[in-house]
């Protein structure tokens, strides 16, 4: 008789779609396997619904191919604490009822702590995808998330040495920790044929090389006043020389509103709704420049060796600093930065160690042994 091991998988926010994508996509082959040498995987997909702007989560399980969540939290949004709450007293009760071996959390969003602290109590073993990854800046909630989370992690599913260096230094034991490679690279490279079929490039007249691409929703970034203008009268200035293409988070575009900052400016400054990912991976693989706060856009940068400005003080990400094609900005500097940039190489840096595709498998191997 066949052991089936259930797991639930936890996909709170538009970041981890792409990470539980290749996730799946790897439990579903190894259960079409005729021989299964640990058992069949019976996974259930729990979306909380952390994020539930169809512009911001819809899309992209329909471009990723994930299927419809088998459970669905509805938790929606609020702050930190209330978020965080009721994705716990909704969680709980999926565990009563399916009592899986393993919960795998993804990332450093509300969710993903939530979901952890939830199973931690119950005894329920968690995987952690992305573990290990600290930007040493503990006003980012997201920091938070990821020390609570690894501490209390069964296994610490890490995507580079310095993730595994961070652990270890925080009195992790070596046997919960395995380094797999980047998960975010997977769907990527199971993206890239549908990335380059964008239609894109038709509709906006982009040029391989040839245009800058942004993305900024922080609150460091947008949710001052003095800090958005200055960026908005940088983008201005700079879609003088190329063209920009800014598809707009509705965070930041309610900032615009709200401050009176101008966000349109002729044909250059292309200000768009939120894209797909597809369409977001073809403009990362052409851009002449990224400039981003998303943590997911190094890593995509990176793996193309587009020369990306992050504009912000640090990152959790640094092996896209030491290996890769990204820069760390500043407000006060960006305009020298963004000149240096577009005066050296279109393309440069390298693939970090393990960032190959195949994490995903690596992942369920780890978990399957344990």
């Amino acid at each position: 008789m066949t052991r089936k091991i259930k797991m639930l998988v936890i996909a709170g926010a538009r970041p981890n779609f792409m990470k539980v994508a290749p996730l799946i996509k790897s439990m579903r082959a190894r259960n079409e396997q005729e021989q299964q040498s640990a058992g069949k995987i019976d996974y259930r997909l729990v979306h909380t619904g952390q994020h539930y702007d169809g512009q911001m989560s819809d899309i992209f399980f329909g471009e990723l191919g994930i299927p419809h969540p088998d459970i669905n939290l509805g938790v929606g949004s609020g702050s930190h604490a209330v978020q965080t709450a009721h994705v716990m007293m909704r969680f709980e009760p999926v565990c009563e009822v399916e009592k899986p071996r393993w919960i795998v959390v993804v990332g450093d969003v509300n969710s993903t702590l939530a979901c952890t602290l939830v199973a931690s109590k119950m005894g329920i073993r968690v995987a952690h995808v992305e573990a290990g990854l600290r930007s040493f800046d503990r006003t980012m909630p997201e920091e938070i998330n990821r020390i609570v989370t690894d501490s209390l992690a069964d296994l610490l599913l890490t995507p580079s040495e310095d993730a595994n260096e961070n652990l270890k230094r925080e009195g992790v034991a070596d046997s919960k920790i395995e380094m797999v490679g980047n998960v975010m690279i997977d769907a990527l490279v199971s993206n890239l044929q549908k990335s380059r079929a964008s239609a894109l490039s038709e509709q906006l007249g982009l040029a391989r090389n040839g245009f800058i691409y942004v993305t900024l929703h922080r609150p460091s970034n947008v949710d001052d006043k003095q800090s958005l203008s200055a960026i908005m009268e940088e983008l201005r200035r700079l879609a003088g020389e190329l063209p920009v293409v800014f598809p707009m988070h509705p965070r930041t575009r309610k900032r615009c509103e709200q401050f009176g900052i101008l966000h349109h400016d002729g044909n250059r400054l292309r200000v768009l709704d939120p894209i797909g990912y597809n369409d977001s991976l073809f403009l990362t693989e052409n851009a002449r420049l990224v400039l981003t706060d998303s943590g997911g856009l190094q890593e995509e940068s990176t793996y193309f060796r587009t020369p990306c400005l992050t504009l912000r003080p640090n990152t959790e990400r640094p092996v896209t600093l030491t290996l890769g094609s990204n820069k760390l900005t500043r407000l006060e500097r960006l305009a020298d930065d963004i000149a240096e940039v577009l005066n050296r190489e279109p393309r440069f840096g390298q693939l970090p160690p393990l960032w190959d595709g195949r994490a995903a498998d690596r992942m369920i191997d780890a978990m399957l042994r344990r």
